[in-house]
């Protein structure tokens, strides 16, 4: 297979997946390297393909299911497993993680988790990685883009986090 049809293909098989895929189970897919991949998925963004990549894997965004709220919070980063459980406890999905850096603005890491579990490895991956959550730029500050199935799962996620004593509240 030439390059110009694994990236057509690729393309194709995102469309298809349901949630991420990382890019060594996608060169097992093409019988090709990772980097590869990563290149192919590059030139694809070039093209206008809207590629997320996840710490999952990648993944094509699709249309929400249900409404999408953010959450401002201010916390240590050893908190950061318990207000994405309180969040995905209730129903809802973490869409990503935004700081307001000095230099660069705005910076967004995609998260999309769902579940404890994806939490887990999530957090796990980042001890692993000894990679500090974007919130330590900002001293902790940051905001959550949510997907929640209704308002009333919104509320509960409000409530939970000001439960935790993470949401933020400015002083002045």
């Amino acid at each position: 297979m030439d390059s110009e049809s694994r990236r057509k293909a690729l393309a194709e098989y995102l469309k298809r997946m349901e949630g991420p895929v990382s890019a060594a189970a996608l060169a097992r897919e093409f019988s090709v390297s990772r980097q590869i991949i990563v290149g192919d998925v590059a030139l694809l963004r070039a093209g206008g393909l809207d590629v997320t990549a996840t710490p999952r894997g990648y993944v094509l965004p699709r249309p929400p299911a249900g409404m999408v709220y953010t959450f401002a919070c201010c916390h240590r980063g050893d908190r950061m497993e318990e207000e994405l459980n309180a969040m995905v406890d209730q129903g809802c999905t973490v869409l990503d993680v935004i700081v307001e850096h000095p230099i660069y603005g705005q910076l967004t890491g995609p998260l999309r988790l769902s579940s404890r579990y994806e939490v887990a490895q999530f957090v796990r991956r980042c001890a692993q990685e000894e990679a500090a959550p974007l919130s330590q730029l900002t001293e902790g500050v940051h905001l959550h883009n949510v997907l929640c199935p209704d308002a009333e799962a919104a509320r509960r996620v409000r409530e939970a986090l000001a439960q935790l004593g993470v949401l933020y509240h400015q002083t002045t």
